[in-house]
């Protein structure tokens, strides 16, 4: 058995013991520590380092290019020279992509100065500061301020600066970063702010529009705006990025007034020209959406020159007249198709009265019994009756009547003097005897009048009879009755017969850009042979359509400055006497015009503000005339084709 050991009534083993226990505590208490320390530095290290790796993995950071698609931007819609008519933008679109990711040095500089000095020598993980920021939160879309938002920004700043390099993160943040003044990008700021590109911006005005980005919303409190460009000015001179002698030469560059900076849409008659433009955009694939997303730049086809023309011609023309009288002016280029000039209402949210309505021609129409006649080969000398009044078939109560109803021809009266001088009873007679009413429908159909439209979104038939699909009756030979168009359609009518028989398909849209300047859309013209599939037929049946029309402006005392030109006033008549519906449509080789004044109401006889009777070569001609005159004043003076002979001629 064990030997225990005691000296002096102690027990030597068992203090021995107690010894060994007391050393050893401490020991087993550090442990512990240690491993509550490893714990705690687990949590510390490795939880975060999971949480990254997890937040890396889940968030997605799409690329500049890809935020860049996305936003909301500018359309700007340009006349055909170039230059602007206007721009678009939804709340928080009004932006425009740097061109090429080319940044001036003096904005990126001034941008620097205002938001983050050192963000070219910054490291990657400090994106998730400063102007970075921004860009970040833009990019994720979410403006929460939280630890877990934080987090997400830091992780997200990485995984940014991994795939993108700080230039295209600059660019990104300076397309996005909203500016005051409902400018978004710094591209939209120089506009807004001085009314110039972003590369023609000097140095100050830079520090200027860069000093807002802080709180845009006091952009234009003076003092605010003045304290912040100092601030600006101060911290580029601080980094060698403006010399001090510049600083000091500089006053505070004032913006242009808000006022004049405002992107507002188009307003009166041009406002009817945009609608067009973006129902056009449409057609092709360019809904408004998708427009502003691409930020489109789009080339209208209307003249400013003679957009402007219209304008003043009404403004002119009409002023004093009876407000119950309504009108529009439509202009297509003949080679081409291009709406040149859209007038089609004062009131740019109001009714459209060159598209949406339709209005009885009334002997404007004339000009498609012509065609009708020269195709089956009787020419213009051919002679008929023209005295009045004259009993047709189902007529016999209601006799046909020339205008003014005495007789203005006489009983051998020729197509082309029937033409000049309105003669209802000749054109009524070649209809309904000779060339039959299908036949005149096909010629005014062949030259551009469609076959139906859509008017105040319904769709209606034209030129057709009182059943679906029936021939018209003999009212058609007059431009009257069941008849009706467009009166934009009638410019384009009358083009084919300017561009010598060949019709081209109208329209407003030449092409479409976006932002960086890629072709995204160009019209093509499908022109086609008119009157016939033989081109020359087709050719000499509009060539002897304008020999007929060319007397006619000078003849209604509306001739055209010191050039040919061919057309035809025309009128609606009411059975009660007086005019519903007048017009003056006609044209030169280079320019096709329709004007019609009518009413809101229809049947209305029209009266001017001397209460006279409104007649085709009235308001209508004048305004026709004052049209052409000033559209085409400084453009060589073109005539037309000497005509191939149909028929009998003389």
């Amino acid at each position: 058995m064990a030997r225990v050991e005691v000296l002096g009534g102690r027990n030597l083993v068992a203090e021995q013991r107690d010894d060994r226990d007391v050393r050893a505590r401490p020991k087993r208490g550090w442990r512990w520590v240690r491993r509550v320390g490893y714990a705690l530095l687990a949590l510390v290290v490795l939880v975060p380092v999971g949480a990254f790796a997890v937040v890396d993995r889940v968030v997605d950071v799409p690329s500049t290019t890809e935020i860049s698609a996305r936003l909301g931007k500018v359309v700007t819609i340009l006349y055909a020279d170039g230059s602007e008519m206007t721009r678009m933008a939804a709340d928080g679109a009004n932006r425009t992509l740097i061109a090429n990711g080319r940044i001036p040095d003096d904005v990126r500089h001034a941008v620097y100065a205002a938001e983050q000095p050192d963000f070219e020598t910054s490291s990657d993980f400090d994106l998730g500061s400063g102007l970075a920021k921004q860009y970040l939160r833009a990019v994720t879309e979410s403006y929460e301020d939280s630890w877990r938002r934080e987090f997400v920004d830091f992780v997200t700043a990485h995984k940014l600066s991994s795939n993108e390099s700080k230039d295209l993160v600059l660019t990104g943040y300076l397309d996005t970063v909203h500016f005051g003044r409902t400018a978004y990008g710094v591209v939209a700021a120089a506009r807004m702010y001085y009314a110039k590109a972003v590369a023609d911006l000097t140095a100050s005005e830079a520090a200027m529009i860069a000093g807002v980005i802080r709180d845009p919303a006091k952009a234009d409190d003076p003092v605010y705006a003045e304290a912040r460009w100092n601030a600006v000015m101060d911290g580029m001179v601080e980094h060698g990025w403006m010399t001090r002698d510049y600083r000091a030469a500089q006053e505070f560059p004032k913006p242009v007034p808000v006022e004049e900076s405002r992107l507002e849409p188009l307003a009166g008659p041009r406002a009817l020209i945009q609608a067009e433009v973006l129902r056009e955009l449409e057609r092709k694939g360019f809904p408004v959406e998708r427009a502003a997303q691409l930020g489109l730049v789009v080339q209208t086809t209307i003249d400013p020159k003679a957009q402007s023309a219209a304008e003043s011609a009404v403004d002119e023309v009409m002023v004093g007249q009876p407000e119950v009288l309504r009108q529009s002016i439509t202009a297509v280029d003949p080679a081409k198709g291009a709406v040149r000039a859209y007038w089609a209402g004062r009131d740019g949210q109001g009714a459209d009265y060159a598209r949406d309505t339709l209005q009885a021609p009334g002997t404007a129409f004339l000009p498609f019994d012509l065609v009708a006649a020269l195709r089956k080969g009787i020419g213009l000398g051919a002679k008929l009756d023209g005295t009045s009044p004259r009993t047709f078939p189902g007529r016999e109560a209601n006799p046909v009547r020339n205008n003014g109803g005495t007789p203005s021809c006489a009983k051998e009266c020729g197509l082309r003097a029937a033409v000049e001088q309105d003669v209802a009873t000749v054109f009524y007679d070649l209809v309904v005897n000779q060339v039959g009413t299908v036949a005149v429908a096909d010629a005014a159909k062949a030259a551009g009048i469609p076959a139906s439209v859509k008017v105040s979104n319904v769709e209606r038939e034209l030129l057709g009879g009182h059943d679906p699909g029936s021939a018209p009756d003999g009212d058609i030979a007059l431009g009257g009755g069941l008849t009706l168009v467009r009166p934009f359609d009638l410019a384009v009518a009358y083009g084919t017969f300017a561009a010598e028989g060949v019709r081209h398909e109208p329209y407003f849209v030449e092409k479409v850009e976006d932002t960086p300047g890629h072709l995204l859309y160009q019209h093509t013209d499908a022109a086609r042979s008119a009157f016939d599939g033989d081109q020359v037929r087709s050719k000499a049946v509009a060539d002897n359509v304008t020999a007929a029309l060319k007397g006619v402006p000078g003849i209604a005392g509306i001739p055209c400055a010191n050039r040919e030109c061919a057309g035809k006033p025309g009128v609606q008549t009411l059975d009660a006497g007086g005019n519903s519906q007048a017009w003056m449509v006609g044209y030169t080789p280079s320019l096709a015009a329709s004007v019609w004044v009518g009413t809101a109401e229809g049947a209305v006889a029209l009266r001017d503000k001397t209460g006279q009777a409104v007649t085709g070569s009235g308001l209508p001609g004048l305004l026709w005339q004052r049209f052409m005159d000033r559209a085409l004043d400084g453009t060589p003076p073109v005539a037309f084709p000497a005509p191939t002979p149909i028929g009998q001629f003389e």
